[in-house]
């Protein structure tokens, strides 16, 4: 559920028209609800009530408003980052120390040390030479690192390729048949404090076995560390759970899930840490677009051209992803359309054949689901800049990030005096 709804034929969020939006801020633009969020956060948590004392760190790479980020730090969340202004979005959001895990293949040294600069609460060391690396910094500064060790549990979440991230050809995680052997290495070490295990399988999943299968493997991982004499206390399960992106499509709930949670994870003695991402914010903002004109097409639909473009919102292009398309103000009337936006790559396409609300030049429309991974995968692709993003609490609403035109883009650039 969310809170973009029709009012006297208007579509609203919460209490604000979109068309006053678009009038005062332009368009393309993204805006956010911060009653959906709070509700998604809500139910979250409530899913998991049947667990002690869990931390649930919002997954920050799918949206790193720091708005967003204060939403949800009042709410109680913790942060999943994955790079070191990562970790800053979500200090400066206010969200404690203690509640960051830091994840990733890829972090480098001086992540590593910002992350034992600000004392956050957990890495996720991705391989064995990582995992040195960082018992190395560490113990050079007299402390021990608070860590988990990643595993890549080689189990397909039957979701798209390029999100799935638990298999064994994904760059994540050390394989599970080398866990053991590397876990017992890095425990040793001063600079460590390896006190558990970490595992995400990938993102968008609609099934909740694979999830299960990834967990019984855990069990099981943990069980044989602890015979060999490794104290575990911590377990991260990740996050990835799916939203629905279609209108009547149904998925996975969260109650579904904590329910499967706490009967998967019985008797582990462990505190765990979830890493929701999409499913907090995916359906709480849409991206706001508005109708260039409607191009006459050579054969079957005609092509609906409207401002925002696939360097705004990247998965239809990247993906194949689908994002449902509706009129700000419907007329009742309906018609099929190739809806593209106007960059110069045929990849521009956010839908084909669509049926959708019929649109003619200026009218305004909304992309659904463009809260996660929307304007944090976007680019300035043709020199388009970046479009802004507004956060909608009841009434009122706030502009949460400028629009970052082109020229502000070139000021950053230079030619150098021998090229003048």
């Amino acid at each position: 559920m969310d809170h973009f709804s029709l009012r006297d034929g208007v579509l609203h969020a919460e209490d604000v028209p979109l068309p006053r939006i678009a009038e005062e801020v332009g368009t393309p633009v993204y805006v956010y609800s911060r009653a959906t969020l709070e509700r998604h956060a809500r139910e979250f948590r409530d899913a998991l009530a049947q667990l002690a004392d869990p931390l649930i760190a919002f997954a920050v790479k799918a949206n790193p408003n720091l708005a967003v980020l204060k939403v949800l730090q009042k709410q109680g969340f913790g942060a999943d980052v994955v790079s070191g202004g990562e970790m800053r979005r979500a200090l400066a959001a206010g969200i404690a120390p203690d509640k960051i895990v830091f994840s990733g293949v890829g972090k480098t040294r001086a992540e590593l040390e910002l992350g034992l600069d600000e004392r956050i609460g957990q890495f996720n060391i991705e391989s064995v030479e990582e995992g040195r690396e960082l018992a190395a910094i560490a113990a050079a500064r007299g402390i021990a690192a608070p860590a988990c060790l990643r595993i890549n549990p080689d189990v397909d979440a039957k979701t798209h390729e390029k999100i799935s991230t638990g298999k064994a050809e994904n760059k994540f995680g050390v394989p599970l048949i080398l866990a053991r052997e590397i876990f017992a290495e890095l425990a040793a070490f001063d600079g460590l404090n390896l006190r558990g295990v970490a595992i995400h399988i990938g993102s968008q999943i609609a099934d909740l076995a694979p999830l299960e299968a990834a967990f019984d493997k855990v069990e099981s991982l943990v069980s044989d560390l602890r015979e060999a004499g490794h104290r575990i206390t911590h377990v991260d399960l990740g996050g990835g759970l799916g939203v629905p992106y279609r209108k009547g499509e149904v998925l996975p709930s969260p109650a579904e899930y904590g329910a499967m949670v706490a009967r998967a994870t019985k008797g582990w003695d462990v505190r765990l840490t979830f890493e929701p991402g999409r499913l907090i914010a995916g359906n709480a903002g849409v991206l706001l677009t508005r109708v260039i004109r409607v191009k006459r097409g050579g054969n079957g639909a005609p092509f609906l051209i409207v401002d925002a473009a696939m360097n705004d919102l990247a998965r239809p292009a990247m993906y194949g992803a689908w994002h449902d398309f509706d009129a700000v103000t419907p007329s009742g009337e309906r018609m099929t359309a190739n809806i593209v936006g106007p960059i110069c790559e045929t990849g521009d396409t956010f839908a084909t054949d669509r049926d959708c609300d019929a649109l003619v030049a200026g009218d305004l429309g909304v992309f659904r689901t463009a809260g996660a991974y929307g304007a944090s995968m976007a680019s300035s692709y043709n020199s388009r800049g970046f479009v802004p993003e507004v956060l909608v609490d009841g009434g009122r609403y706030a502009v949460v990030a400028d629009r970052i035109d082109a020229a502000a883009i070139m000021e950053a650039e230079r030619v150098p005096d021998w090229l003048a």
